[in-house]
């Protein structure tokens, strides 16, 4: 991972929401609606001056809906836990992984069978950057 953005908050883009069910079977019969308006900083930026966005490289996470090219929304603010999926930074370079821990233990562990997971060690020089809490994608 390479590219990481800066969050923007200080506009406002509020867009329709429509609160109705959109069916991805048959489609139902309309319905009444009650539309408002969503600014999708407020729903996915919960700490502005401690968020920003990383460009995902690569398909270690897929097998979470994490993929190449994606981007994540990652909060500096939260406290990584157990099953987090954190930005961590490990010797010298960026990852993206879910943070096990294990008998006393830290792992990074991918969310795809085709990686192994890492065990942090002390002699690591290893610092988790944030607590990724969405992921924006492209559908093509």
């Amino acid at each position: 991972m390479a590219e990481f953005y800066k969050a923007k908050t200080d506009k406002k883009i509020k867009l329709p929401l429509y609160e109705f069910p959109v069916s991805a079977g048959f489609p139902s019969p309309a319905e009444d609606f009650v539309d408002k308006h969503l600014d999708l900083n407020e729903y996915i930026v919960k700490h502005p001056a401690a968020t920003f966005f990383v460009r995902v490289k690569g398909n270690s996470m897929r097998d979470c809906g994490i993929s190449d090219g994606d981007l994540v929304v990652v909060d500096r603010a939260l406290d990584p836990g157990d099953k987090s999926i954190v930005v961590a930074f490990l010797n010298g370079e960026f990852t993206i992984k879910r943070v096990r821990l294990k008998k006393g233990e830290l792992y990074l562990v991918p969310e795809n069978t085709e990686y192994e997971p890492i065990r942090v060690t002390e002699e690591m020089d290893f610092q988790v950057w944030g607590v990724v809490t969405h992921a924006i994608k492209e559908i093509r």
